[in-house]
């Protein structure tokens, strides 16, 4: 009976360990926007860290790195919901399916990263490197999703400015040596002063802002205007409403006595297709004069379709098209929808219009006196490889999006913030025009220098920025962090291997 009560007691531990680790994800995932408490997520994940030293079996490590993965996404991609209530009568009950199997699913990256950890010796601190590569490929596997990365969280903190160097993944690997450091100091026991010297000095490393820009003379600098319709996305096609927002675009592009050096509409801007655009194009232009003007718009090439941005010269002339590569798994195309009509099952192919075609990459547009500009259209700026994929170092990152589709809560401001994380990365200013907000000039030091709030309509007339000298990341990517993780994480298993045998 002893035995039996034992043995029900530690088939139940795991499942304790999972409900444990979801508390401590949930509190690691505030330190993300609107929340913005950082400490949180330094504070979420020093806790799992030591739990994590304290557990003794591969299983439950496992458990605990499913249960934080699990909550930690689960609060902070709530907004994941958001695009299911569009149309909720149609859709709404799909969205706590949604938002549970997604959490799931890059929870499990967690938990592999815990369960290595701990077979390789976790008192070596080879979370911190395991959680890294596992982030890393949580970036890139299946054409990646790094949203809400951890090191996002230090976005206005000076510590953040050394994405330049190290990019994202770097900064991962400083905050999560930070957040051992601190477990490790509470579990360290005699050595507990030193640790906790050590944990104290490098929060104090994080803690530090970064500087608020200085002003800067605006003279003979280019000018760029920024359109915000608000169009809410279950009115933003509705033809009751989709000429309200057109012309309330019109008007923004006429308006103003100085006129802007150019104009910027978001992405699917115009309701109408490309191929059908004439006189709506013809209107644009009468507003906008000789100012060259950016739009995002839909166009088609026989049965393939394109989520698109041209660039309407001067004349009002489609002078330059440059079609989104990097597409919305599930929302914008059906992956391996081409491979699935070879074998019968159609309707999911994008060649048959079955979702949007991927361009064919990243380009710059020639904007004359402002340079030369890489557009990213919504998701792909969340890609730092998206940025280094331009064929030239541009002038500027130009970001057209429609955030209606990420609700008013959440996705908008982490969006913004991935945004700001591009610029440190390549030392480029954005200039961001959204449908819903958030709009803004940013400078190449991920400082927003302005902005339209959430939900409002209207437009911005900003000063160019500034770019920085191509910096080390840039240049190099991630392969350098790539490589020094793996040669750590090589190190630690030889010496595992030697301590065991």
């Amino acid at each position: 009976m002893a035995d039996g009560a034992l043995r029900r007691r530690l088939r139940a531990v795991p499942h304790k360990m999972l409900v444990r680790g979801g508390v401590l994800g949930a509190l690691a995932a505030l330190g993300h926007p609107p929340f913005d408490l950082w400490f949180f997520t330094l504070l979420g994940f020093a806790a799992a860290f030591y739990q994590l030293i304290r557990v003794d079996a591969g299983r439950l490590a496992f458990s605990l790195g499913l249960g934080f993965g699990t909550g930690y996404f689960a609060l902070s991609l709530n907004w994941i919901v958001e695009p299911f209530f569009v149309d909720p009568w149609r859709h709404g009950w799909m969205a706590p399916f949604a938002i549970t199997f997604l959490a799931a699913g890059l929870g499990l990256f967690f938990a592999l990263a815990f369960w290595s950890a701990k077979r390789l010796s976790v008192a070596g601190g080879a979370v911190v490197l395991t959680l890294t590569l596992t982030e890393v490929i949580r970036a890139y596997l299946f054409t990646g999703f790094p949203w809400a990365m951890p090191s996002y969280v230090l976005i206005d903190q000076l510590v953040a400015q050394g994405a330049a160097f190290v990019g994202p993944h770097g900064l991962n690997l400083i905050f999560f040596a930070v957040a051992w450091t601190l477990a490790w100091a509470v579990f360290s026991g005699g050595r507990r002063d030193v640790w906790t010297l050590a944990a104290l000095v490098m929060i104090a490393g994080l803690a530090v802002p970064v500087a608020p820009p200085a002003p800067v003379s605006t003279e003979a600098r280019p000018v760029v205007r920024l359109i915000q319709p608000n169009a809410p996305q279950h009115q933003k096609w509705d033809p009751r409403y989709a000429g309200i927002f057109f012309e309330r675009m019109v008007k923004f592009t006429r308006s103003g006595e100085e006129r802007p050096d150019l104009i910027v509409w978001p992405e699917t801007a115009v309701p109408v297709w490309l191929h059908n655009a004439a006189n709506t194009l013809g209107i644009i232009s009468g507003a906008a004069g000789d100012v060259p003007v950016v739009l995002g718009i839909n166009r088609a090439e026989g049965s393939r379709i394109y989520n698109a941005a041209i660039l309407m010269d001067a004349e009002g002339q489609v002078a330059q098209t440059y079609d989104k590569h990097h597409l919305v798994p599930f929302g914008e195309y059906i992956p391996l929808g081409d491979l699935l009509s070879k074998i019968g099952i159609q309707g999911l192919a994008s060649r048959d219009g079955g979702g949007f075609s991927r361009g064919v990459g990243a380009d710059v547009l020639d904007l004359g006196v402002l340079g030369k500009a890489l557009v990213l259209i919504c998701y792909e700026a969340v890609f730092p490889q998206d940025v280094r994929a331009a064929p030239e170092r541009p002038t500027f990152i130009l970001h057209l999006t429609n955030d209606a589709w990420f609700g008013n809560f959440s996705g908008p401001y982490q969006h913004l913030d991935q945004a700001r994380m591009r610029a440190i990365e390549s030392g480029l200013p954005v200039l961001r025009a959204a449908n819903t907000g958030v709009s803004a000039v940013i400078d190449a030091k991920g400082r927003v220098l302005d902005a339209l709030p959430l939900n409002t309509e209207g437009y911005l007339d900003v000063t160019l920025p500034n770019a920085f000298p191509e910096t080390p990341y840039a240049k190099v990517g991630d392969i350098l962090i790539i490589v020094l993780v793996v040669l750590l994480l090589l190190t630690a298993l030889l010496l595992h291997h030697r301590k065991t045998h």
